[in-house]
């Protein structure tokens, strides 16, 4: 079983406009509700393809409730942690082209949820196989709390996927518990490297064996339209991927993570992981839902893959 943990869930309110105007009334030609954030993205994919997949993270309140309401009208299989703080909501207005986003800043996770949510991840963990986590801690948490799951689930010999950014993911790779994957950008790659990163096969090389990733079976980098660069223990690979005509990027990168831990899950050759990872991306990008794939696509973008050990 793939568990997928969201720690700072939300309901993705989005607004369909013709023309968002300021300090008037705005009324709204399309309302689409769902159940958010990166980790449930992933969850979804996986559940579409067809994965035995359980989502688990913090909820909290009616808000909660209604995420909950949602994973089930989807029959996917969840098992949350429960808070006193109330869900956050998170709102897109799309308008003349553009998106203007406001997004609330989510529930304060006190100091006995954040240890009793490690008992709850201890027992789910005796029925998962691969962890993926992903998206960003929630107030309260200490920004090294990804590395304290991490360590949980190294504890019970279980794989993981980390999905984050900025201080939790560096607070990670600085301790002694790392990720079996991660997934960073080229932008993120050279944030935390703090130096220029560029798309050449050296400098990406040279990059991911710096000393900060020591330990991290899996490094794998998007490169946006020019694919993926990808480092597997000692061997290192550069993926091709076709042109598309993108509909919608968002939620691209969580695709990409349901597809390493569909990967993961079913122990496959490094091309096969990195040639799944990498259709589950695009497929998404064709589609205008985020964190959707159209399944019967898979095998016509799959072919057109190509991974190259560099």
């Amino acid at each position: 079983m793939i568990l997928t943990l969201t720690l700072n869930p939300s309901i993705d309110i989005s607004y369909s406009l013709d023309h968002f105007s300021l300090d008037t009334v705005n009324r709204v030609n399309n309302t689409i509700k769902t159940a958010g954030g990166k980790g449930l993205n992933v969850t979804r994919v996986l559940s579409e393809y067809g994965e035995d997949v359980t989502a688990s993270g913090f909820l909290g309140g009616k808000l909660g409730e209604f995420i909950e309401q949602q994973l089930n009208a989807n029959q996917i299989n969840h098992h949350f942690f429960k808070i006193n703080e109330e869900t956050r909501n998170c709102i897109a207005i799309l308008h003349e082209g553009q998106q203007t986003e406001i997004l609330e800043q989510g529930s304060s996770i006190t100091e006995l949820e954040a240890s009793e949510f490690k008992t709850h991840l201890a027992k789910l963990l005796t029925k998962a196989n691969v962890i993926a986590m992903s998206g960003s801690l929630p107030r309260g948490l200490k920004s090294d709390y990804y590395a304290d799951l991490i360590q949980l689930a190294e504890q019970h010999q279980k794989l993981t996927i980390l999905d984050s950014s900025g201080q939790s993911l560096l607070d990670v790779l600085l301790s002694d518990y790392k990720p079996t994957v991660i997934k960073p950008n080229i932008d993120e790659l050279a944030q935390l490297l703090q130096t220029k990163v560029t798309s050449e096969i050296e400098c990406l090389k040279d990059a991911v064996n710096q000393p900060i990733f020591d330990g991290i079976a899996w490094i794998i980098v998007s490169l946006g339209s020019e694919g993926a660069f990808a480092k597997h223990h000692n061997n290192y690979y550069k993926v091709n991927i076709p042109r598309i005509d993108v509909v919608n990027p968002v939620g691209s990168g969580d695709s990409t993570v349901a597809g390493i831990a569909s990967g993961l899950i079913h122990q496959d050759e490094d091309d096969v992981l990195l040639k799944k990872a990498n259709a589950f991306g695009i497929l998404n990008a064709m589609e205008s839902q985020t964190g959707h794939i159209d399944v019967h696509k898979f095998d016509e973008i799959f072919q057109q893959i190509e991974v190259i050990e560099v």
